[in-house]
């Protein structure tokens, strides 16, 4: 890194860079080679609600501040990021793993949302209604919704806390991040480039704990937080949801998927293999839009999956920092240990091994692809998040909408055809929240991020993830003459 002011050790409350008052800390171990980076502040319940006393402490005056004055400080954050987003790659590929690259493109994309939500600031319009009668007007506002809490996952060090703290600090909220265990020195990073860009102390705050059960449990029952915004397990997203009951609080969830890939038989075959490796591969396969499952129909089942392993065959596997790597470590044994029984179940029920399928030295996992799969295995239910790839073969259009939706799953989806009919038939039908036609990437600022079923609540980024960090008040203005 040029620049080692950004790798910070302490939290981030209230303005100020703390420890846990208990004086425990944490390591952070970079995954492709065990090194220790740093020890971080293991903070408890105690030490998390001062940092939500000092939010909504804070939340009136920064609430109360012009639409535009909220809008220049993320400007500011958006510059400070985008100035330093050499390094914040570096330090995001130490902790988290993905190749330099990769994280290169999520500085960009995170930092995307900030200045996106900063142009949004001053687009939060309310409504005026024709009244019922002659005597009244009828207004109906946005206004902030108080404290959020922000519970990111590791996958995404920064863009899953810029999707969700820029629309909140936009809307006039103040926010108490809590990053993953795993991976909180880019959220420290950015807090302090927050605190650089002049937020005022207690708008914005950062806690890291490896308790993240406990803290969690008390950032969902705390009566100060408004909103919690969380993206992660479907499980772990139940059971936030079940604690947030007793305050009755607002939230966005974010949860798994289990999405599938459908290449028809009119499909460009070349297009579909290019649009598979970046969608299944990207961060080693560990992210909630990654293709699960593939299907090929009948008649370019074998031209795809030769053309697939081929290109697969050529992904090379290192270190993230090392140059023309495509490939980098997984984020911990137990989604090693996990990938491993997932391919060894497949094998076992009559899936054929077409390419990798071993664990490397360390964290790492060879890029694997699985023919002849089938719905009895459990990579066709469960998400894999990992560097495989099952290949399901199919008939008809009919049977594979049938296949594809089997799963409680419904966050992204995929397919790839070139008749426009085929095409408004299946992104229709596909129970999904976001569907991919032609495309393997799709996530951008622009477009609304979530899903449907067990896959979450709520939508990120775009015109509509604003709304869901406002309250819509209706004023009623009667005796008028």
């Amino acid at each position: 890194m040029q620049k080692n002011n950004l790798l910070k050790t302490l939290a981030y409350v209230n303005g100020e860079w703390v420890t846990a008052a208990s004086g425990k800390t944490f390591d952070v171990i970079n995954p492709a080679n065990g090194e220790l980076l740093a020890a971080i502040p293991d903070m408890d319940r105690d030490d998390v609600r001062k940092a939500i006393d000092a939010a909504d402490a804070a939340w009136p005056a920064y609430r109360d501040l012009t639409a535009n004055d909220r809008a220049q400080l993320l400007k500011k954050w958006f510059a400070l990021i985008m100035h330093h987003q050499e390094d914040l790659a570096r330090l995001m590929t130490m902790e988290c793993g993905k190749v330099l690259t990769e994280s290169l493109g999520e500085v960009m994309y995170g930092a995307s949302f900030i200045e996106w939500f900063a142009e949004e600031a001053r687009r939060t319009y309310g409504d005026v209604i024709p009244p019922p009668t002659k005597d009244k007007r009828i207004v109906v506002i946005k206004q902030s919704i108080g404290v959020v809490a922000a519970l990111t996952p590791w996958n995404f060090p920064l863009a899953m806390i810029t999707r969700k703290v820029a629309p909140a600090l936009a809307a006039g909220s103040s926010v108490v991040v809590k990053p993953p265990s795993e991976t909180p020195l880019t959220a420290l990073a950015i807090s302090w480039l927050a605190q650089q860009a002049g937020f005022p102390p207690g708008v914005y705050n950062t806690v890291t704990t490896s308790d993240n059960s406990g803290i969690g449990k008390e950032l969902c029952e705390n009566r100060k937080v408004r909103k919690l915004s969380f993206t992660g397990s479907t499980a772990v997203g139940k059971i936030l949801m079940s604690q947030c009951s007793s305050t009755l609080k607002k939230l966005s969830l974010e949860l798994g998927g289990n999405a599938p890939f459908i290449v028809f038989d009119d499909a460009d075959i070349d297009a579909a293999v290019k649009g598979a490796m970046a969608s299944k591969f990207r961060n080693s396969g560990q992210t909630c839009v990654c293709v699960n499952r593939l299907f090929a129909q009948d008649g370019i089942y074998d031209e795809f999956v030769e053309k697939f392993t081929k290109a697969v065959a050529k992904l090379k596997v290192g270190n993230g920092l090392d140059k023309d790597v495509q490939v980098g470590p997984m984020i911990s044994k137990k989604g090693v240990d996990k990938v491993k029984r997932h391919v060894q179940d497949a094998i076992e029920k009559g899936a054929v091994l077409l390419q990798g399928g071993k664990q490397m030295e360390g964290l790492f996992f060879e890029p694997t692809v699985l023919g002849g799969a089938t719905g009895e295995m459990i990579i066709s239910k469960e998400e894999v998040f990992g560097p495989v790839a099952p290949v399901f073969r199919f008939s008809t259009e009919e049977e594979v909408i049938k296949m594809a939706n089997d799963t409680e799953y419904g966050l992204a989806a995929y397919f790839y055809s070139k008749n426009v009919s085929r095409c408004w038939r299946v992104a229709e039908a596909l129970e999904s929240g976001m569907v991919g036609i032609n495309e393997g990437v799709i996530s951008t600022t622009v477009a609304p991020f979530g899903g449907v079923k067990e896959s979450g609540l709520g939508r990120e980024g775009s015109k509509y993830g604003m709304d869901y960090f406002m309250e819509i008040k209706y004023l009623c203005f009667g005796g008028i003459q």
